[in-house]
């Protein structure tokens, strides 16, 4: 055959095959004539809809839980089709859609020959950029299964997920309580438990397990927060109990026996405390740290006898020390931030933001563990005014618990139980510059609807992080492994 013959001729088997995708397209394209209004809610899962997200979050894909035919109009125009109920956003055109403040979202629901339109709803775009990662750990239900728990990471602007530590790595111990200095990357300590047990801390490239049980302490060093001049860690030490109901809507109950709150010296591998962070009277846990390091905030409880018996009388409230970071000292009176008892109620995890403003809690009925509380609710205080509120944006019928700042501090990751009751799952929401939180949204996936019901994990302690945490896993493994560990002594011994 010619030459020329053959050029023509694969020209117009270009032409014939551009036409048919073009015809095709065209008979999948919506042909969508009148219209009705509605003032229905959009049916859609995740509930997107008007909450307010970072311009560098991964696309918020969602899906149409109706019955029938569907398709979704953005900003009043163009209008495209679901996938087996799943409406599907490019990285280009979600990036597009985030340069504007808001973007408009109408649902299209067929009804025989005529379509309906759902309230129209917004997605709210905030230029403040929320850190690019954050990690977790996903357990299984109940803590069983350990080789199936690990520490993993999440990059914010896509949807991959890496382990930074999986227990099947560890001969099936307990990975937990992971925690970084300020949200660095390059900073990460956390617990492993029963096999190979000791205290994981790594700063840089140098990896270092810690045997921190001391004769003068109760336990091995536990709940952690970072000093933000990164050589403190501030711990609690528990004796901790766990109990099962068999009936009522809390199925796990977790408990101290006792507990106390010291401090770590990282540079000296020795430990500190203050008669009013250790005694006998109260119980202490959680401690967190002012972001200027002056102050150490922790949450303690008047100690009650026979605590499997009377664990709803104990009720924790928030307290703070002054600590002096050069002498690693403590102050001679202690500051009521937070007086839950006075509430009949029990405070935990203080979380104090970035520029030292505002600290938010969970407060629950009683007892410290609120993440098995469905009554648990999210509060913020005004360090400035002491004035104290719910925030009733982020909170639900179910858990809302554990939460961390974003670098910025206009970002806030917490754990819920509000989709199932059983599984937590993680919300993301914006906090402005007066402490008020927008509605909160469901940590994004690429197809959140079966990811989310295939997902029989919960996940755990979220953290915000400034980059990538790129641990050494193989020396990491190695040294929980192989070193016998670096015994920490008590100050001044």
């Amino acid at each position: 055959m010619p030459e020329a013959l053959k050029k023509i001729l694969c020209i117009s088997m270009r032409k014939i095959l551009f036409a048919a995708i073009v015809l095709c397209l065209a008979a999948c394209a919506p042909r969508i004539g009148e219209i009705s209004e509605s003032e229905e809610a959009a049916p859609i899962y995740p509930d997107y809809r008007d909450v307010t997200v970072p311009d560098n979050i991964a696309p918020l894909n969602f899906s149409f839980t109706g019955e029938g035919e569907s398709a979704l109009r953005i900003n009043g125009s163009k209008i495209i089709r679901p996938r087996k109920g799943l409406f599907r956003f490019s990285r280009r055109e979600w990036s597009t859609l985030m340069a504007s403040d808001s973007v408009s979202f109408t649902l299209l629901v067929r009804e025989g020959r005529n379509w309906k339109a759902c309230k129209d709803f917004c997605i709210y775009v905030s230029h403040e950029k929320i850190d690019p990662y954050i990690s977790y750990r996903l357990i299984p239900p109940g803590y069983q299964a350990w080789e199936k728990m690990g520490i993993y990471q999440r990059n914010l602007g896509s949807y991959r997920q890496t382990p930074i530590y999986e227990n099947k790595n560890g001969g099936s111990n307990c990975c937990n309580c992971h925690t970084y200095c300020n949200g660095d990357p390059s900073t990460l300590l956390f617990h492993a438990r029963a096999t190979f047990g000791g205290t994981m801390v790594a700063e840089g490239e140098n990896i270092e397990k810690l045997n921190t049980k001391t004769d003068s302490t109760m336990s091995a060093l536990v709940y952690p927060f970072w000093h933000p001049e990164g050589d403190f860690v501030a711990f609690s030490v528990n004796k901790t109990f766990q109990q099962f109901y068999n009936h009522g809507n809390d199925r796990i109950e977790v408990y101290d026996d006792a507990s106390d709150v010291v401090v770590y010296n990282l540079r000296t591998h020795s430990i500190a405390w203050s008669p009013l962070t250790k005694s006998e009277e109260n119980f202490e846990t959680f401690p967190a740290f002012s972001p200027d390091g002056k102050w150490l905030y922790f949450c303690s409880a008047e100690a009650v006898d026979a605590v499997t018996r009377n664990v709803e009388k104990v009720h924790y409230g928030i307290k703070r020390i002054a600590f002096d970071a050069a002498t690693m000292s403590f102050g001679d009176t202690l500051e009521t931030v937070f007086d839950a008892p006075a509430l009949g109620k029990s405070a935990s995890f203080p979380r104090i933001s970035p520029d030292g403003r505002y600290l938010c809690f969970t407060l629950h009925k009683y007892g410290n563990f609120s993440i098995w509380h469905q009554d648990a609710d999210l509060w913020m205080i005004d360090l400035l005014s002491g004035e104290s509120r719910p925030l009733d944006a982020l909170n639900s019928d179910s858990v809302d618990s554990f939460h961390s700042w974003s670098s910025n501090g206009r970002w806030m990751i917490f754990s819920s139980r509000r989709d199932d009751s059983l599984y937590t799952r993680l919300y993301i929401a914006h906090i402005d510059t007066d402490g008020q939180a927008s509605k909160a949204f469901m940590l994004p996936q690429k197809d959140p609807v079966k990811y989310y019901k295939r997902l029989l994990m919960s996940y755990n302690l979220p953290q915000f992080t400034t980059g990538k945490v790129s641990v050494n896993r193989r020396k990491l493994v190695d040294v929980m492994r192989r070193s016998p560990g670096t015994d920490v002594k008590v100050s001044g011994i």
